[in-house]
């Protein structure tokens, strides 16, 4: 399910008193009703390890490696809001400069080939990744980073690939296949339905239990495609 709002209808539940003024862009005029838009919190279900009943979703889990915040994939609920991210423009726009995302701010669609952070609601840090390697595959370790303000580093900047590697697509659109390379290691947010914290290599106690390993991978491929189903989108 998306909830789709309006900046000027959000801006009157939350800023009931100031008046926040939105100019149409021309250079997004062909962007489609679905595009994926700066500000909207999402779902990314992961399509590997999804099933009818119930799909696998991107977390942050309450659990640290290497000193920073262990990301999971977990079955999930519609309703459960744990699961969602915050779409927003790199670290360091200046430097990412021509591909940063969301420039122009809040309800800006974001193009394939942009670079965006992803930064997790419920504790404010931002999807990481860096070269130290992940507990179950040893692959790419992912993480959350920061110190719950939103803030971070360069390591949080992700790359928007739209399909399948030489896709022509121009938006990143709800419901489409989606890969995310990490810009400064150029691995590919993924994960495994066969990579998962049991007893064995979590313990009796593991607070991640049957949760998904989240990894960086060194192919664009099927275990690294993700899909935008659910959430609450965001458009000028």
């Amino acid at each position: 399910m998306f909830c789709s709002i309006s900046i000027r209808f959000l801006a009157g539940l939350l800023l009931a008193n100031i008046a926040l003024v939105v100019v149409a862009n021309d250079k997004y005029s062909d962007a489609p009703e679905d595009a994926v838009t700066c500000g909207s919190a999402i779902k990314l279900a992961h399509l590997q390890s999804s099933t009818t009943a119930a799909t696998y979703q991107l977390s942050s889990a309450n659990m640290q490696w290497s000193g920073q915040q262990i990301v999971t994939v977990v079955r999930d609920k519609p309703s459960e809001h744990k699961t969602m991210w915050l779409i927003r423009g790199p670290n360091d726009p200046a430097f990412r400069k021509p591909n940063a995302a969301c420039e122009e701010g809040t309800g800006t669609p974001v193009m394939c080939g942009q670079i965006i952070r992803l930064t997790h609601l419920e504790t404010q840090k931002n999807l990481h990744s860096h070269n130290n390697k992940s507990p179950l595959s040893r692959q790419q370790e992912i993480t959350g980073f920061g110190q719950g303000d939103g803030n971070g580093d360069n390591g949080d900047d992700w790359k928007v690939h739209c399909g399948a590697a030489g896709s022509r697509k121009k938006y990143w659109q709800r419901g489409n296949d989606v890969w995310f390379e990490h810009v400064d290691t150029a691995r590919y947010l993924g994960a495994s339905d066969s990579v998962k914290f049991n007893h064995q290599n979590c313990g009796h106690n593991c607070a991640i239990m049957n949760e998904l390993e989240a990894f960086g991978r060194s192919f664009q491929d099927q275990y690294g495609a993700w899909s935008v189903e659910s959430g609450v989108h965001i458009h000028k």
